[in-house]
């Protein structure tokens, strides 16, 4: 098994960018969910609700702070693009101190392999994985909560089957929605397509790396 895929998305909830290599520390990729979008009540806007957001696309500049669509986060012409998308009220907002609890949905990585990504037949960006394997037969990930990834220095404890929801029914680049994709994957796959993983030991990654399945941390 190999890393075939590293992707990071700097703004939750819109497109990410595709990486050859990155630092992967205990709060999951570097530069990952740095800003999010929130409303006036404090709430956080995701594309579970306000699903055009994914046609915006977030990328780290030189100076570790997120571009959207190539503009910094912070102008004026982002905002506007982003109130366009969800709502008059919405602001860009930088994850702090106790927000910091909601920069990941669940744990801070998601993997996902070859082998369930062609078992469910769609564009893998559907799943916003942060590392995708290859060299997974089937459904083979299935059988991975409660073990390890060993990557170089990098290792992953595998948690559980990450559940899926209706930010999988758009399409990552025309937005259309087609639900009966979340209706194969709750009738064929459980409702859980990839894994939710955590950092047991902070490390670097890059595409080509060998991955190793391990089934404790002193294996």
């Amino acid at each position: 098994m190999h890393v075939a895929e590293l992707w990071r998305y700097p703004v939750k909830s819109m497109g990410g960018e595709r990486l050859e290599s990155v630092h992967v520390g205990t709060d999951g990729v570097l530069g990952d969910r740095l800003v999010h979008v929130r409303e006036a009540n404090g709430r956080v806007v995701t594309s579970r609700y306000r699903p055009q957001l994914l046609g915006l696309h977030a990328s780290l500049g030189p100076d570790g702070e997120p571009l959207v669509d190539g503009e910094p986060w912070r102008s004026p012409a982002v905002l506007e693009r982003v109130r366009a998308r969800t709502s008059p009220d919405v602001e860009l907002v930088r994850f702090w101190g106790a927000d910091r609890g909601q920069l990941h949905d669940v744990l801070p990585l998601t993997v996902l392999t070859d082998g369930m990504a062609r078992a469910v037949d769609v564009d893998l960006r559907r799943f916003r994985p942060n590392i995708v394997i290859s060299g997974v037969e089937g459904l083979g990930e299935a059988q991975w909560p409660g073990s390890f990834l060993q990557i170089g220095e990098l290792l992953i404890g595998v948690r559980n089957r990450r559940s899926r929801c209706v930010m999988t029914t758009f399409d990552p680049d025309t937005l259309e929605q087609d639900p009966s994709v979340l209706r194969k994957i709750v009738w064929e796959f459980g409702g859980t397509v990839a894994l939710d993983c955590w950092v047991e030991v902070p490390g670097a990654v890059a595409v080509g790396d060998r991955v190793e399945l391990r089934t404790t941390v002193d294996a």
